[in-house]
């Protein structure tokens, strides 16, 4: 049969009819643990009542009617995640890529505004920011950019986790005006930094008088067992962007800002049509909501332990396993050889895992699994691997 899709995906042999919880099933009512959570995405599972409920609630009364208006819910989201956050205010968007392109906008016109001609922003070797153009050139993979030249100027890319490679650019470089970094690495690999790695970016920040913008689109919304990724540091970055679980699924995306950032962004200076409309505020807070009422996000960190003390104890001898690391459900398996044929192989026992930087398994299963999961997880996927390396040379 022929597609007329895109081939932007090398998309896998299943397509999925249903979902609940932790679970997904097929065309055929094959059913599949999803340790994935559409990347990172449905922290809450699939079908979840509360998110459900709201997009139901919401759809028979109101779906759209653009930012040339109030809208009610939007205002209570703001609310919701300024509260949590810290942060002062909040511009909407439809994904995590659109919110980066906030943050890269708010950034330069910040440096205009201080008479900068040519404002650059300290950027990280393996990261990653989206795919449009300013988000790709932004981003540290020379793979995902081919065939895409010419790409944006204004970017200074430095080493993960090397505070001293950011001090020596901002140094070199006048035209710096702020530094954008993932708290972890997860397309990079589930590269988690040393545990000041934050605090000394925020420092160097404050000293120079730039705006540190943190990437949580990824580590967001309780993945690593706190609500938003730096409150493990106890900083407060200038601007923070936000996507992915925010709606459990619903398209939405935000871009947080404190201080002089929130002062930036004016009528007329940025925009989106369909950005923070009643269907995805209303999923958005629901999702939020349900976080709180079922402790998840505490939960996150003692499942997150729970999992890794499960690898280890499963795949300690093997000596392949380069490393097991994690912050709360955001966690990296590295072998010392490339292992993206393990995705078919773990789908083929019905189990949805991801494999990033050509030898990490990431796994990011929704914040609900339950202990009979988390224990089928980890047996099934040491097996797996156990089999695949006993296999190498």
């Amino acid at each position: 049969m022929t597609s007329h899709i895109m081939p932007t995906y090398g998309r896998l042999p299943v397509t999925f009819a249903r979902g609940e919880g932790a679970w997904l099933w097929d065309e055929n009512n094959n059913r599949y643990l999803d340790a994935l959570s559409g990347i990172a995405v449905c922290n809450l599972g699939h079908a979840h009542p509360a998110v459900h409920k709201a997009i139901c609630e919401q759809s028979g009364k109101l779906l759209h009617t653009s930012n040339l208006y109030g809208i009610a819910v939007q205002e209570r989201l703001a609310d919701k995640l300024t509260e949590k956050s810290g942060m002062d205010n909040v511009f909407f968007c439809n994904s995590g890529a659109e919110a980066n392109e906030a943050s890269i906008k708010l950034a330069r016109k910040y440096g205009h505004e201080l008479g900068i001609d040519k404002p650059a922003i300290i950027v990280m070797e393996k990261s990653f920011h989206g795919r449009t153009l300013a988000t790709l050139s932004a981003t540290g993979n020379a793979k995902v950019q081919q065939g895409f030249a010419p790409l944006l100027e204004g970017f200074v890319r430095v080493l993960y986790n090397d505070v001293d490679a950011v001090q020596q650019a901002i140094e070199q470089d006048k035209n710096i005006v702020a530094v954008l970094v993932e708290p972890i690495q997860g397309e990079g690999g589930v590269n988690i930094p040393a545990p000041d790695y934050l605090n000394r970016i925020r420092a160097l920040c404050d000293q120079h008088k730039l705006l540190m913008m943190l990437d949580e689109i990824q580590t967001g919304i309780g993945r690593t067992g706190k609500f938003l990724c730096f409150q493990h540091n106890n900083i407060l970055p200038d601007v923070c962007s936000l996507a992915k679980a925010l709606g459990n699924g619903v398209p939405i995306g935000a871009c947080l800002a404190r201080g002089k950032a929130a002062e930036i962004l004016t009528a007329g200076s940025h925009g989106s049509t369909f950005g923070g409309n009643p269907l995805a505020c209303s999923a958005a807070l629901a999702t939020l909501e349900a976080l709180d009422q079922e402790n998840l996000i505490e939960l996150a960190e003692q499942k997150g332990n729970a999992i890794c003390k499960g690898f280890t104890a499963h795949l300690q001898d093997n000596k392949h396993v380069v490393d097991i690391r994690h912050k709360g459900m955001m966690i990296g398996i590295e072998l010392d050889y490339p292992c993206a044929d393990l995705v078919k192989s773990a789908l083929e026992r019905h189990l949805l895992i991801n494999v990033t930087n050509e030898k990490t398994i990431r796994l990011l299963p929704p914040l609900i699994m339950d202990e009979q999961q988390i224990n089928q997880l980890v047996e099934s996927l040491s097996t797996l691997i156990e089999e695949y390396t006993g296999q190498l040379p």
